[in-house]
């Protein structure tokens, strides 16, 4: 589970070892719902084009997802910083998890509070009764886009299969030299 603080270092829990949680999203997370620069200008629009992603690769309804996805935002926005967000929603009928990433040609803001914006986008639909998995799945995406490279590579990346392996592996390009690696004491 990550946390935000105002400087916006992402902390992390450590209960789960990253391969763990990785290869839960492995399972979830198919080819066709990594989707590359897509032209969105709202956290709303883009939360839109992930629940008609979700209704045509999973057979979720999307209104559900947009709905899912909303409510949850309203409880606190899902953006962890460095142009990052896990949008993530329960669903009452889901038999399991299903994820997407999608990459925004532009930020959009995420936060109004703070003017946060957010351009790779983790989407995340959890049954309603998943709690462990649920967290688990979020600590090891945060855990992923912590890494400077590995941000670095999703947002250059212009072949889907390379970012699918690239999430699925958590392999990444050579860490810059000042890579990016958030403290708690941030």
């Amino acid at each position: 589970m990550a946390s935000r603080r105002s400087s916006g270092a992402i902390l992390f829990a450590a209960h789960l070892p990253i391969m763990d949680a990785m290869n839960l999203t492995a399972r979830i997370l198919p080819p066709d719902n990594i989707v590359l620069d897509l032209a969105a200008t709202s956290k709303k629009r883009a939360f839109e084009h992930a629940g008609l992603l979700f209704e045509n690769h999973q057979g979720v309804a999307r209104t559900a997802v947009f709905h899912s996805l909303l409510a949850r935002e309203r409880l606190g926005s899902t953006a962890l910083g460095h142009e990052v967000a896990i949008p993530h929603g329960r669903l009452k009928d889901l038999r399991e998890p299903h994820a997407a990433f999608v990459r925004l040609a532009e930020p959009v803001r995420f936060d109004a509070n703070d003017g946060r914006t957010a351009r790779l986008l983790f989407f995340l639909l959890i049954p309603e009764t998943a709690t462990q998995a649920h967290l688990d799945l979020l600590a090891g995406i945060a855990r992923l886009m912590s890494d400077a490279g590995i941000r670095q590579t999703l947002t250059q990346s212009t072949d889907p299969r390379e970012v699918h392996q690239l999430i699925l592996t958590g392999a990444s390009a050579p860490a810059p030299e000042h890579a990016d690696h958030p403290r708690a004491d941030s």
